[in-house]
């Protein structure tokens, strides 16, 4: 019987060598052709544990956490001022190089949000701080989606459902000035069917000069209830439609 010999199969030598070159551990900074820079833990030549990046085009810098090559855990973002000083813009927790989990990022034109995110955007709870409103509630995909309450300056506020960003479904709005409540049902941020009252909260500075006018329906409540039927059939129908239009238009 003849003798086989086993081949060897080691990989070439230049794979070896490359192998050799990797940066694992802790480095000094390391230069990357388009002048980026990085200073801290690798593992199999790429960034991962804690450093700090550098990108040279934009100036902006990343403090925290790496997993395989990208940002990922707890790291804060700047970006550079004309002062030649840096200013936060995010801080908190990112997954596979995108903002994920809790986090606070500051915007240009002083607004702020503190709150939860998925895959670089708004999803979950969180609040908006704005000049002109603060909003706390639920959002999906970097929009109002859920329940939430919409503060504004004026002193006014909107408390109940939110879709796409629009006021939908079933909510409370109060006019701070006027003393009075609005309860209904919205559609795509108007107010479509509901009721007026006075807000039991509010302590008028002089009594009222108008009265509320007596309803003088056998049942109002039941006339509420159709009318929101028959705003919520309309509205299905046209989402149906719209859908029927874009399918379409994809297969021409």
């Amino acid at each position: 019987m003849p003798f086989l010999k086993t081949l060897k199969t080691n990989p070439p030598r230049s794979t070896l060598l490359n192998i050799k070159t990797w940066k694992s551990g802790l480095r000094h900074t390391v230069f990357s052709l388009n002048g980026d820079e990085y200073k801290g833990e690798w593992l199999n030549n790429k960034r991962h544990g804690h450093g700090t990046q550098v990108w040279k085009e934009s100036g902006a810098i990343y403090k925290g956490e790496w997993k395989f090559g990208k940002r990922d855990g707890f790291g804060t973002y700047s970006i550079p001022t004309a002062g030649k000083a840096y200013e936060k813009q995010y801080f908190g927790y990112w997954q596979h190089g995108k903002k994920h989990g809790h986090g606070t990022f500051y915007y240009s034109n002083g607004a702020f949000y503190e709150g939860n995110w998925r895959e670089d955007q708004r999803s979950g709870h969180g609040t908006l701080y704005r000049e002109s409103y603060i909003y706390e509630g639920q959002w999906q995909k970097d929009k109002f989606h859920g329940h939430g309450i919409m503060l504004l300056a004026n002193g006014n506020r909107y408390e109940g459902s939110w879709e796409e960003g629009e006021k939908n479904g079933h909510g409370k709005f109060f006019y701070a000035d006027a003393g009075l409540v609005y309860e209904g049902y919205w559609l795509n941020g108007v107010p479509k069917c509901g009721t007026i009252v006075a807000d039991p909260n509010y302590s008028a500075p002089s009594p009222l000069k108008f009265s509320f006018p007596e309803v003088k329906l056998a049942d109002a409540t039941k006339v509420l209830q159709e009318a929101k039927s028959v705003l919520m059939t309309a509205d299905k129908q046209d989402r149906l439609n719209s859908e029927l239009l874009n399918i379409e238009g994809a297969q021409h």
